[in-house]
């Protein structure tokens, strides 16, 4: 796929100095002296990036509540189509900085619209993604966009050629890069370090079901028509679009196709991401997908539960992707893991995952690499590294290109298994090869009035 194109240069003050006086002359909260920030006091208003927060699940509160713990970092507005979200993160905001300076919108574009705001957070239901992101690039703003991108290739083409041409920064919330074990295993098998690399295998939760529920009324809090948007017409249930919460656990809404991918793609792209990242093959993709998934039937949710897709690279590597279940199951599987990202090379193996890292021989988990071993980009914190490329310090972790580029994996491994056949993709003109019907499926139309 191709390279991303050079950020342009951000010049801190150019782009923070403006927020003060337009805030007064647009009619927006101004920003606070830092006398009267409480924690934020340290670093003065006029150097902070504007943040504001699109979408209050528990990703989106948790992601506010890192940036917002960022004394670089001012967040002023928040947004959610439903009144209860909406109003605990502005709750959540305003008792941090000890004021009532939150502005809290129910629809997106006019949080985007503020000029004052330099970035956004994106953290809405994953269909929203691409919309949100290209309306965002319109306004010029930075972006820290959860995975995965949107609900076909094609969007997330469409956010990628967005992102380049407003030239503005782009992180992708695969925060998995931003972890020291996921480089060094990375860094093991980049360098050899286990022979030459033959297999990867990933495992990753496997999707939930739920029945389908009787139609109910649509309570007055939610803005249902905003919160389905793209996505068809469907009567209103609560399970179809209630947030997560400490009793019930997940959304449902990750298992509904209209919606999400389910677990191939939101949570597989973590792992996915990784295993292209130690294959050498992230910024391209693999030259077939074949694959089998057990989809439920006659209920609210349609996603797999189950998979075992194979992914073939022009390097000679299969990367075997897989729910847990299977991947325990799994006969090439070694060392008695299920989840996560195993590498197995000609001479030994390294296996990673969120809690722990193991590799034979063991002795290669105390390796440290020599001046000539690749070393492959560092970060340590994604949601700083974010703020740190928009201030002109570094690069994205996780920037446009590998994110398209990981996503596009997981959309390949849902038509594969949907068709039950083998199929041939060209990494470079990003299509399949010779297919049609598997062509057409890499977009799907959106409701109207929205539209890319």
């Amino acid at each position: 796929m191709p390279t991303q194109r050079p950020s342009r240069a951000v010049n801190r003050r150019q782009f923070l100095g403006r927020s003060a006086a337009l805030a007064g002359v647009l009619g927006f909260p101004a920003i606070v002296p830092s006398s009267a920030l409480g924690r934020a006091e340290a670093t003065a208003p006029s150097n902070r990036v504007v943040l504001g927060c699109i979408g209050l699940g528990i990703q989106g509160l948790g992601n506010m509540r890192t940036f917002r713990g960022n004394q670089e970092v001012q967040v002023v507005a928040v947004c959610d189509v439903h009144e209860p979200r909406r109003l605990e993160g502005k709750r959540l905001v305003d008792e941090y900085y000890d004021n009532q300076d939150c502005a809290a919108y129910g629809d997106y574009r006019e949080l985007t619209a503020r000029e004052d705001i330099d970035a956004v957070q994106i953290t809405s239901p994953d269909h929203w993604h691409p919309l949100m992101a290209i309306e965002a690039t319109r306004r010029g703003k930075h972006l820290y966009c959860e995975k995965p991108i949107g609900w076909s290739f094609r969007a997330a083409q469409a956010v990628r050629k967005a992102v380049r041409d407003s030239g503005v920064i782009f992180q992708f919330g695969t925060q998995q890069r931003s972890g020291g074990r996921f480089r060094f295993a990375c860094e093991l098998v980049r360098n050899g370090k286990i022979g030459q690399l033959q297999t990867i295998l990933v495992g990753v939760p496997g999707s939930w079901t739920c029945p389908k529920q009787p139609t109910e009324p649509v309570p007055p809090e939610l803005d249902y028509d905003r919160w389905l948007g793209p996505a068809p017409e469907a009567p209103y249930c609560y399970q179809r679009c209630r947030p997560w919460t400490q009793k019930e656990g997940y959304s449902v809404w990750y298992s509904i196709s209209d919606y999400c991918m389910g677990m191939i793609g939101n949570w597989g792209v973590h792992h996915l991401d990784i295993a292209q990242w130690g294959n050498g093959t992230d910024r391209s993709g693999p030259v077939s997908v074949e694959g089998t998934a057990v989809f439920p039937q006659d209920m609210l949710t349609d996603a797999a539960t189950s998979w075992q897709v194979e992914n073939r690279y022009a390097n000679g590597v299969t990367l075997v992707h897989m729910d847990d279940g299977t991947a325990r199951k799994h006969s090439l599987q070694v060392g008695n893991y299920g989840h996560g990202v195993l590498f197995r090379g000609s001479e030994g193996w390294v296996h990673v995952d969120r809690g722990t890292i193991d590799a034979e021989p063991k002795s290669l988990l105390k390796l440290t690499l020599g001046q000539d071993d690749l070393q492959l980009f560092k970060s340590d914190n994604h949601h700083a590294n974010f703020m740190d490329a928009i201030l002109g310090r570094t690069q994205p972790a996780a920037p446009i290109d590998i994110a398209v580029c990981s996503d596009a994996l997981c959309h390949l491994q849902q038509i594969a298994v949907k068709l039950r056949r083998k199929l041939q993709w060209d990494p470079e003109r990003e299509a399949f090869v010779n297919d049609d019907e598997a062509n057409q499926m890499l977009d799907r139309p959106m409701r109207a009035p929205w539209s890319l």
